[in-house]
């Protein structure tokens, strides 16, 4: 039984031909300068990933309007729906009003029913707006 070689090894590449032909050296440098071209794009996408995630933020923030509280301002709280809970389409979405007792710097509030009782836990800004009477 005689060995036989695979194909692809018997008839190389048009790339392994045209690389064999170049010295080691030149073949070497020429490998280098398309590494470095590939860090040179690498680094210009980044760049323009940079400069597209600071216009996305820029035009975000301009329609942003922040929402600030202070003591003693009314407020409603949105309803948590429950998954236990069966709300009809005409229930209310908010409850209230509440009085705030102290507004935190990262949005959370401490709420006071309007008879004095506080709540128990903290309030995220997101979840309440503004009453006016």
């Amino acid at each position: 039984m005689e060995a036989v070689m695979p194909l692809e090894v018997e008839i190389p590449s048009l790339r392994v031909l045209i690389e064999s032909e170049l010295e080691e050296a030149e073949w070497a440098k020429v490998r280098y300068e398309q590494l470095n071209m590939i860090s040179e794009k690498r680094l210009a996408a980044i760049c323009h990933h940079q400069l597209y995630q600071r216009r996305m933020a820029k035009a975000y923030d301009r329609k942003v309007r922040p929402r600030e509280f202070k003591e003693g301002d009314l407020v409603l709280r949105k309803i948590l729906p429950l998954p236990s809970e069966d709300r009809s389409k005409w229930a209310p979405n908010y409850e209230g009003p509440y009085v705030v007792k102290k507004a935190f710097s990262g949005g959370a509030l401490l709420l006071t029913r309007m008879d004095g009782d506080d709540l128990p836990r903290p309030v995220n800004s997101d979840s309440v707006k503004k009453y006016y009477v």
